[in-house]
């Protein structure tokens, strides 16, 4: 095969560069942001946990950003197609996932900044930026919007690990090309 055909085959095949760097650069801002989630919400209050709860804010608004510009970039560029191997369940599983994973990119984020105007706290993005408060300080409705932005993102690392194992399978049992899709390798 010809190295001019071995790169179609990899365009149709492959996702587009940019694809690639949005999904890793929100890949690992979620999974730093579910570590520092998990972290801050059991320290004393102290100025530390003051300035962690500023940075996860600031990474969850950039999080959201970067999803958008991606989901803005995948309206205009399809998505290579699955594998023609894949049983009818697992497109439609993947199909799911991918959705619920997007829809959780902006539920997240959102849920907090709904969360954080509630309880009277605003969002100001890397310190620079405030963002207006969409809601009224109302204290029971922050007590249970905390409930909703956990439960979410409780929702979330489940839906992550599935998507991280899925691929996993697909390139350690299965031997696909399913994951090299998404890095930045030459696929074979």
């Amino acid at each position: 095969m010809t190295s001019i055909t071995q790169a179609r085959d990899r365009s149709t095949t492959s996702y587009t560069v940019t694809a690639r760097v949005l999904h890793w650069l929100i890949a690992v801002g979620i999974l730093g942001m579910f570590g520092l989630g998990l972290y801050m919400v059991n320290l004393p209050l102290s100025p530390t946990k003051l300035k962690l709860y500023s940075w996860h804010k600031w990474a969850g608004i950039s999080i959201f950003l970067l999803a958008l510009i991606r989901v803005l970039w995948r309206i205009r560029h399809q998505a290579p197609a699955l594998p023609k191997h894949y049983s009818p369940f697992v497109k439609t599983a993947a199909h799911v996932g991918h959705m619920l994973l997007y829809v959780l990119m902006f539920l997240a984020p959102l849920s907090g900044w709904l969360m954080s105007s509630a309880k009277g706290v605003q969002t100001v993005w890397f310190g620079v930026l405030p963002l207006p408060d969409v809601l009224p300080e109302n204290k029971a409705l922050g007590d249970a919007l905390l409930t909703v932005h956990q439960t979410v993102n409780y929702v979330f690392m489940a839906t992550v690990a599935g998507h991280a194992l899925a691929a996993l399978k697909h390139h350690f049992i299965d031997r696909d090309n399913t994951l090299r899709r998404m890095l930045f390798m030459r696929s074979s």
